[in-house]
């Protein structure tokens, strides 16, 4: 199964809210979205109080750290290559 985009989030923990304003406990209100009650307090943790673009917006800036900590890591490999070389350990 796919991931669920921080859109199809926000509307899950949207959908469980509603449910519990008509009176449902939390896990038949998670029940009733199709997720469990582990997800949704998770998500509500990451997601809860986020609108649709500032979710969309987290999303990006998690990948493009993903990025950058892997150029960072490439990058020190590349040094310490070049260092070993230079005293001629290799």
């Amino acid at each position: 199964m796919a991931r669920p985009k921080p859109e199809e989030i926000i509307m899950k923990l949207r959908e469980v809210e509603i449910h519990q304003g008509k009176g449902m406990d939390i896990l038949t209100a998670c029940k009733q979205a199709g997720i469990t009650d582990a997800t949704y307090y998770r998500w509500r943790k990451k997601y809860g109080g986020m609108q649709m673009d500032q979710a969309k917006r987290y999303k990006e800036l998690e990948k493009e750290n993903g990025r950058l900590k892997k150029l960072v890591a490439d990058q020190a490999l590349d040094i310490a290559i070049l260092k070993e070389a230079a005293r001629g350990n290799f």
